[in-house]
């Protein structure tokens, strides 16, 4: 198998773009900042470009946060037909790839018992309280049932079907309910994305994945769009108690149609570091500076770009008052009951599932 092919944009401090030169340059998408001399020192022929991120306010600029240099107030209700246009087109690109197990949810749902808001996590002894060093398994696997390899990339396997089989196995996987915004601050994005993951905290990391490109004429996804071209980020949990409400936001809306009035959430723009706003429903939310993005190729289409990976750095945490303890390292999970399921979202009717923005 080939070397896995990518590219790297690499950003401490001032922004810098990574890329291998055995393909075109990456069309990037407009920054405000000249183009310095490249770095002095290069990793596997890979070429060292920094950009900068001047942050000029807008003449609209009323932002109440002393970091932030985008309008405080933008418009959030651009017209919701665009969106239910949108929600009809991932409807009927859903059904294609046959992604949802359940043609009609709805009828799937209302045989399901109701929501009961009671439920709440509950903590318990691990399965074996007794188990001693060397015991194995709890229980051991059936010994008439052998594994199966799966190639991911046979010939006559189905493109979606990694898809489905990764998300099936791979669980409980957290959600990012990520606020971006634009780098003139006329419009922002909210989408959830469950290719997501902490990786560290010394600094605070985190990984979002995104099945775009990352140039906006390639297809990029309008959170990576945002994210690449400013910087910057909030990534808020979601909780049970607006669940439908984050759903919803994953509608493949045009760019520029702001998912925040499909939502009706509140943004909240009082962010310390970044010019995006926080959802205020959120009980927890992070404040993101992008650290380095990088693009995959695809093994199943050579030469097209299937899959973006941005690392983010936490810069600021916010934690509603009735859910962090007084020391202000640990949160109340009763609080909000934090959504870390990402199948809580396959148990919803909206449109068939689909992270994509």
């Amino acid at each position: 198998m080939p070397p896995l092919a990518f590219r790297t944009a690499v950003t401490r401090g001032p922004p810098v773009f990574r890329r291998q030169p055995f393909r075109a340059p990456i069309p990037l998408p407009h920054l405000h900042g000249a183009l310095s001399q490249p770095h002095s020192q290069t990793h596997h022929h890979h070429l060292t470009y920094k950009y900068k991120y001047p942050r000029v306010p807008p003449s609209n600029c009323t932002s109440r946060s002393p970091f932030s240099t985008y309008p405080s107030n933008p418009n959030p209700n651009k017209p919701k037909q665009a969106a239910t246009m949108a929600a009809e087109k991932t409807a009927g690109w859903e059904k294609q790839i046959k992604r949802n197990p359940h043609p009609d949810f709805k009828q799937v749902e209302a045989s399901r018992p109701p929501y009961d808001p009671s439920t709440r996590f509950t903590y318990t002894q691990t399965p074996d309280p007794h188990w001693q060093l060397g015991s194995g398994a709890n229980t051991p696997p059936p010994p008439d049932k052998k594994h199966i390899a799966i190639d991911p990339h046979a010939a006559s396997r189905p493109p979606g079907a990694n898809y489905k089989l990764l998300i099936s196995a791979v669980v409980p996987r957290p959600i990012a309910f990520l606020s971006t915004r634009s780098a003139d601050g006329a419009s922002t994005n909210l989408a959830p994305f469950s290719y997501f993951q902490l990786v560290g905290h010394d600094p605070p990391l985190f990984v979002v994945g995104f099945a775009s490109p990352l140039a906006p004429e390639a297809g990029a996804k309008d959170s990576l769009r945002n994210l690449h071209a400013t910087g910057e980020c909030v990534i808020n949990i979601i909780s049970e108690e607006f669940v439908e409400a984050a759903n919803s936001t994953s509608v493949n809306a045009p760019y520029g149609v702001s998912e925040w009035a499909v939502s009706g959430l509140t943004p909240v723009y009082d962010c310390q570091t970044v010019g995006c706003a926080r959802v205020k429903e959120a009980v927890f939310a992070i404040e993101g500076r992008l650290e380095s993005v990088r693009e995959f190729e695809s093994r199943a289409t050579p030469g097209k770009v299937s899959t973006t990976l941005a690392v983010i750095e936490g810069t600021r945490f916010w934690a509603r008052e009735d859910a962090v303890n007084e020391e202000l390292n640990m949160l109340d999970l009763k609080v909000g009951f934090f959504s870390i399921f990402s199948s809580f979202f396959f148990l919803l009717p909206f449109f068939s599932f689909s992270v994509t923005d």
